[in-house]
């Protein structure tokens, strides 16, 4: 079962991976992701249904578009089998629940979200405020329909505490924390309060410190100086991530070692 769901989320991922790169692309700059179809940017042919199979077709046109000879990126082809792994990695994990559409899509979500705000350090809203509702939902009926209200009291509790938490840091140190982030983490909070208390803490430290590593990495390597602006969002995703895969196993490891 456990590889039947990997091998079913991963060819999902790659369909789905496919439309993140068009939601990357034209969502930061307000164009819809829908119309017109996917073309060619150098000489504006529409791209044929037989060149749009994700990574395949990549590999078959080596790169090239098939009536100008311009380079497509070698991003398209990664976006669409990093989150075919993510999608495949996410459905083993949690196996067949009602649950696991609502972590689907939050990886949806966090892929785009993370390259937008790589690309344009920015967190558009018409990614995460929707994300509160979509998200919100398929984890209450996943609550419904396992029995499990509590979690769903988890979720309100914990997109509240890191909302508010991050709210507070944007105040205090506007310079290095958005309001973008802030609206992020209310929806990072939900998944995590709804899994558990060690999720949610795990999840909310793990961003810092990851975020902390890489910047001093990048500061020692010379690629960044103490000013440099670094988004925040791919590490509070990736906090998220090593919360939602590892939280308790963690929070277990801190507390025995505390003697707790």
């Amino acid at each position: 079962m456990t590889v039947a769901m990997a091998v079913a989320g991963g060819v999902l991922g790659l369909a789905v991976g496919s439309f993140l790169n068009v939601v990357v692309h034209r969502v930061p700059v307000g164009a819809s992701v829908v119309s017109p179809p996917s073309a060619c940017p150098q000489c504006g042919h529409g791209v044929r249904p037989r060149d749009n199979v994700p990574v395949v077709s990549w590999l078959l046109l080596r790169g090239r578009c098939r009536d100008c000879a311009a380079t497509i990126g070698a991003r398209y082809p990664l976006v669409e089998g990093g989150t075919a792994l993510l999608f495949g990695v996410t459905a083993a994990w949690f196996g067949l629940v009602w649950h696991l559409p609502a972590f689907l899509y939050l990886a949806a979500v966090g892929v785009a979200l993370a390259l937008i705000d790589i690309d344009v350090r920015r967190l558009p809203d018409a990614i995460v405020l929707p994300s509160y509702v979509v998200g919100g939902t398929l984890l209450a009926a996943a609550s419904a329909l396992e029995g499990d209200l509590s979690s769903m009291v988890g979720a309100v509790i914990g997109g509240a505490a890191l909302y508010g938490a991050y709210f507070l840091m944007a105040l205090a140190y506007p310079g290095g924390m958005g309001f973008g982030d802030v609206k992020l983490a209310g929806v990072l909070g939900m998944y995590l309060g709804w899994l558990g208390w060690s999720e949610l803490a795990v999840g909310w430290f793990a961003a810092f410190l990851v975020g902390g590593c890489v910047g001093v990495a990048l500061i020692v390597a010379g690629r960044a100086g103490r000013r440099t602006a670094i988004p925040f969002g791919p590490y509070m995703l990736v906090g998220a991530s090593i919360g939602i895969f590892l939280g308790p196993g963690l929070a277990g490891l801190y507390l025995r070692s505390m003697g707790l």
